[in-house]
């Protein structure tokens, strides 16, 4: 009986893991790909230049001078496509998770209804809510009631069971809100890491042409330098970005996570409480 909720629920959690492991693997070559293209066909459109020429025009707009980054540009655009398209998934499936309404309010209605003994509209409450807050506290009710109609086991081992339940259906909800969150946090790294090789590389670059060119020309220099710093720039923003999305969203996770154990733990020592006080 222990096991019987979790086995319709198991297959569930693997096809949104799956779901989300396919949607990972899709967006990734599609940000690249679309990165590229933005830089060839946007950045790189010759309007953006004084005269049309892209290799020798020496005036340029925002959008050309940005095309003049290099060939590291396409990649962090796309890193920074990936944070967009990442968060706004995230930001979905953590909506979803968190139910309709508040969960400040729901926690303490249910809480409060747990303290009087009413189960059944603390399971009311978890069927309006819905989300995964509301799955694992309806899973420890369901269990609740299986304990209270079993006369085999001691207070205490029914207390456990009911922690327990809580427990595994916590471990089936809350990974799949953690997906994806890897690539974000990665993406902290990479951004500012590719940033500052496009950097070097533009640098080289630009002091190599200054080595053959002869005397040194102020101007020609400053240009180039600051077309290397694009890549300094774009990195720094993809790393931003994505500190503050990832601590967002850790956040709300937290703040999940936080209702559940708050929650379960009255499902326990409701349990617990009441039980202990009928059979003193």
């Amino acid at each position: 009986m222990a096991t019987a909720p979790t086995k319709p629920t198991t297959p569930v959690k693997k096809e949104s893991s799956g779901a989300s492991s396919t949607f990972a693997l899709l967006t990734i070559p599609i940000c690249i790909i679309v990165g590229i293209l933005i830089f060839v066909f946007i950045l790189g459109d010759p309007s953006h230049y004084a005269g049309g020429d892209v290799e020798n025009a020496q005036k340029m707009d925002v959008f050309g001078t940005v095309h003049r980054g290099g060939y590291l540009v396409p990649l962090i655009m796309s890193f920074v496509l990936m944070v967009i398209v990442f968060s706004i998934e995230r930001a979905i499936v953590i909506g979803k998770a968190s139910g309709s309404g508040s969960m400040d309010s729901f926690v303490r209605k249910v809480t409060s209804l747990l303290n009087a003994g009413n189960i059944d509209g603390a399971n009311a409450e978890c069927d309006k809510q819905k989300g995964s807050v509301a799955n694992v506290i309806k899973a420890g009710l369901k269990k609740y009631r299986e304990m209270e109609s079993d006369d085999h086991l001691t207070v205490d081992q029914k207390t456990l069971a009911i922690q327990k339940e809580i427990e595994e259906a916590t471990a089936l909800e809350m990974p799949m809100l953690e997906q994806n969150l890897t690539i974000i946090a990665t993406l902290v790294s990479i951004g500012t890491l590719c940033g500052l090789l496009g950097t070097v590389l533009g640098m080289i670059k630009a002091f190599a042409t200054m080595a053959t060119a002869g005397a040194p020309n102020t101007s020609q220099l400053s240009t180039a330098i600051s077309e290397a710093l694009i890549n300094t720039a774009l990195g720094i923003t993809t790393s931003a970005t994505s500190i503050i999305l990832y601590n967002f969203f850790t956040s709300k996770i937290d703040t999940l996570t936080y209702a559940i154990d708050e929650t379960g733990f009255s499902i326990v020592q409701t349990f617990g409480a009441s039980h202990t006080a009928k059979r003193g």
